[in-house]
């Protein structure tokens, strides 16, 4: 391999902030944030939804919505072209 071209492919420590759960993986994306993880810094990465989150390794179904989105959007343009009703 040619030196001084490839990233730099280290230990990155994943944050799923929609349940607390951390894990550690080897990635080449550049962060800005550390965070400790047993007793040792990584780089952090903040993510919504991981395996442990996501409904389908879990078997639970939730709505994730973290910006209210869905609610800014109804608001924004009520139920106009809208087949289905506003659920309440």
């Amino acid at each position: 391999m040619k030196a001084g071209i490839h990233p730099d492919y280290r230990e990155v420590l994943f944050h799923d902030v929609s349940n607390d759960f951390k894990f550690i993986t080897r990635s080449t994306i550049q962060t800005r944030e550390n965070g400790e993880f047993e007793g040792a810094q990584y780089p952090l990465v903040k993510i919504e939804v991981s395996s442990e989150s996501h409904p389908f390794y879990t078997g639970k179904h939730k709505i994730v919505d973290t910006a209210g989105r869905v609610d800014k959007f109804r608001k924004k343009f009520g139920t106009v072209g809208s087949k289905t009703q506003v659920a309440e």
